[in-house]
């Protein structure tokens, strides 16, 4: 039988929940990027490069787009915790992906202990307090806080943002009109836009590039995301979009308001400005605004950071890159408690011993050196040619935006300054030394590059091709997929007398060419025998899946067969060709022009053949109606056929409002010859109508059983 290792290897290191929502994207993202970005850095930034700071703010922020887009759809085809240290494993490899993660881990741990430091800064403007004492404490507050899991710690992050962009936008208009309504100081005019030249200019670009670093943080917890094919490049556009109109707008704000001194001195530069920009209102309460809008940033920062950061070691846990300690995820609360536990501890030495500027380049360094190879990763993915790569949201204008991204990248590390990079060097080389020493010897695994190397003649790694397999089946088929509509026209062959897979083949093929003459039935028949060797065709509950994409048709053809003695297959593996009785064969056509598709359709039927019930229910079906509805069948939705002589022909003469069925079910619509129906109360059931029910999933479950699968009596009550 084929062998899902990366099936295996995921249930044992157990599954991440798919809690958050696109709000919860947006603010997980835009939470991450505003802090220190904009509450602390924009004086440090206005010291190297003057008025042209809010400038350089916006160059970073279109240099982040090819990264962006590249992270959304690597994202989509790829959701798993780990972010992109799981996208340059399994694209470059594990050597890449352990320096990736490292990297990453590093920068959004230390970002994100340095925003808690800046947290404590606004609030010394009105209470006395010892900032790393307060760093320190609401680290530990965080880390219990995403013990607890990652809705409840969204839940938080959710309310955070809200008093921040309400806030700010209170802040950007206020500003904006006391900027149009004063005269621009002397020390303002007369300093010049550049203050240190184009040098000066992209070297402050390098140094606030971290500032929209947080944007990406989303895809370390994209296996959490629902409906992560939307929501993910959705939330991240709307966040950066949001994100940059107040960078630039507020800065410039601060450019114009702020005697340039005191701009370029200044940690809190958004608090100095607010007593301009909002003095209409009466007293401190403008400034009061502003620091609550500050905590409210850097507390959003330190608390997305924990739970983004904390799933990279969770991920190279996994994969046996670090001690299986980090792999753990609690059964009570569903996170990785240790992952977790860790990351706080590093936040919380890095507040007590390292220096805050150090921190910010070291982290636009690993950023911009990440974002490089995760351009690099989208091009090694789409050249790779690997059939089960399937993004739901592809990058525009490929690979001109990849390559692009990667030489801007390049252009800025040149001006980020000697010393960051250095450090950068050092931790880059101490993580290949760990790898050698200690990774390298429990992963047997290599990238999807060794297939874009297969096309020149060298070898390729199928471990990929099976885990990406696993992922394109759980995120199953996509609304505009066609699967039900394939399966309700699907012709069913059922036969009692033992036949060969190449009879069968043969009278499948036969059927097809009936329906499309231009086809060549003796080439489907070598086609269909041909793809069975093909591991994904070959399921655990005595099932296969022949299937091929042919360039003739415009639509997925299945042709079912039930096989009641069972066809013997041969099946290659590593260890020889083995002799193998199958029961159910699928066959599966499709346009050549939709692999895509193709492969979901197939990943769906994998789905409905490999649950527990399969093998029964295949068994006792009654007729062609329950063969299908075996495959219809979804924990929320359930679609019946209303036929003569089965278990459904109670229903045919009953109208809606008589129908038995369990409360909060409804029935979403009518199928009837080539009419969709929406019923109405008094709408009545006819013979051959197909309905699609939709409800909870012990409700669906039972409908099933009553009308489909084995009937479950109801319990005696004595």
């Amino acid at each position: 039988m084929a062998t899902n290792v990366a099936n295996k290897v995921s249930e044992s290191a157990g599954k991440l929940k798919k809690e958050l929502g696109l709000f919860d994207v947006y603010a997980i993202c835009t939470g991450a990027m505003f802090s220190s970005g904009f509450f602390l850095l924009p004086g440090l930034a206005a010291a190297q490069t003057g008025p042209s700071v809010a400038l350089a703010y916006l160059i970073a922020g279109f240099l982040m787009l090819p990264a962006m887009f590249s992270m959304a759809e690597l994202s989509t085809a790829m959701p798993r915790a780990g972010g992109d240290y799981y996208f340059l494993d399994r694209a470059m490899g594990p050597l890449v992906g352990t320096i990736g993660g490292t990297g990453t881990y590093l920068a959004l741990t230390l970002k994100s202990a340095f925003a808690l430091i800046g947290m404590g800064a606004y609030l010394a403007l009105f209470v006395q307090v010892n900032i790393q004492f307060v760093a320190v404490i609401l680290t530990i507050a965080f880390m219990v806080l995403n013990i607890f899991g990652a809705k409840e710690t969204t839940s938080l992050q959710r309310i955070l943002i809200i008093v921040l962009i309400l806030v700010m936008s209170v802040y950007l208009v206020g500003g904006i009109f006391a900027a149009m309504g004063m005269e621009i100081s002397t020390a303002v005019s007369e300093e010049p836009f550049l203050l240190d030249g184009i040098a000066g200019l992209f070297g402050t670009v390098g140094f606030v590039f971290v500032s929209y670093a947080g944007l990406t943080k989303i895809a370390s917890v994209s296996e959490e995301v629902k409906n992560p094919g939307r929501n993910i490049p959705l939330g991240m556009t709307l966040s950066i979009i949001s994100t940059t109109i107040i960078y630039v707008v507020g800065i410039a704000i601060m450019t114009v308001v702020l005697d340039p001194v005191q701009f370029q001195t200044s940690l809190t530069p958004v608090a100095d400005a607010a007593g301009v920009a909002l003095g209409w209102l009466p007293g401190d309460i403008g400034t009061l605004l502003v620091v609550a809008a500050a905590v409210a940033a850097f507390a959003s920062t330190g608390n997305a950071g924990i739970l983004a950061a904390s799933r990279y070691p969770l991920a190279m846990g996994r994969d046996r890159l670090l001690p299986n300690a980090f792999s753990g995820i609690s059964e009570r609360t569903n996170t990785p408690v240790f992952s977790i536990v860790v990351t706080s501890a590093l936040m919380i030495f890095a507040i007590l011993l390292l220096d805050e500027s150090t921190i910010a380049k070291v982290a636009s360094t690993f950023q911009l050196i990440i974002f490089m190879l995760v351009n690099l990763a989208v091009i090694v993915m789409r050249e790779s040619k690997i059939e089960f790569y399937d993004p739901v949201f592809r990058t525009p204008l490929y690979p001109w935006m990849q390559i692009h991204g990667i030489f801007a990248s390049l252009f800025l590390l040149s001006y980020i300054g000697a010393d960051a990079l250095a450090l950068t060097m050092v931790v880059i080389s101490f993580t290949i030394v760990w790898y050698l020493y200690y990774a390298s010897k429990k992963v047997v695994r290599h990238g999807a590059v060794f297939h874009w190397f297969a096309n020149l003649g060298e070898r390729r790694y199928e471990g990929i091709e099976t885990e990406l397999h696993e992922i394109l089946r759980e995120k199953g088929v996509r609304e505009e997929d066609p699967f039900s509509e394939v399966v309700t026209r699907a012709q069913v062959i059922d036969m009692h007398e033992e036949r060969s897979i190449i009879d069968i083949s043969m009278r499948v093929s036969r059927l097809l060419t009936q329906k499309y003459p231009m086809l060549d039935e003796d080439e489907l028949v070598f086609n269909f025998i041909q793809s069975m060797n093909k591991n994904y065709t070959l399921t655990e509950h005595g099932a296969t899946i022949p299937n091929q994409r042919l360039q003739a048709i415009d639509h997925t053809e299945l042709i079912i067969v039930r096989s009641e003695k069972g066809v013997l297959l041969d099946h290659d593996h590593d260890s020889g060709t083995e002799k193998i009785r199958v029961n159910a064969l699928f066959f599966v056509i499709s346009p050549e022009s939709n692999s895509g598709q193709h492969l979901r359709i197939i990943a769906q039927l994998i789905n409905h053949v490999e649950t527990d019930d399969f093998v029964h229910t295949w068994e006792i079906a009654e007729n062609e109606q329950e063969i299908k509805e075996i495959l219809l069948h979804d924990e929320r939705v359930l679609t019946l056929f209303i036929l003569n002589n089965t278990r459904t022909s109670k229903l045919i003469g009953k109208e809606m409002r008589n129908l038995n069925l369990p409360e909060g079910t409804l029935v979403a619509l009518i199928r009837r010859d080539d009419k969709i129906i929406f019923p109405r109360g008094s709408t009545t059931l006819e013979h051959d109508d197909r309905i699609t029910i939709i409800g909870e999933p012990d409700d669906i479950q039972w409908l099933y059983e009553e009308y489909v699968g084995e009937h479950t009596p109801e319990p005696v009550v004595t």
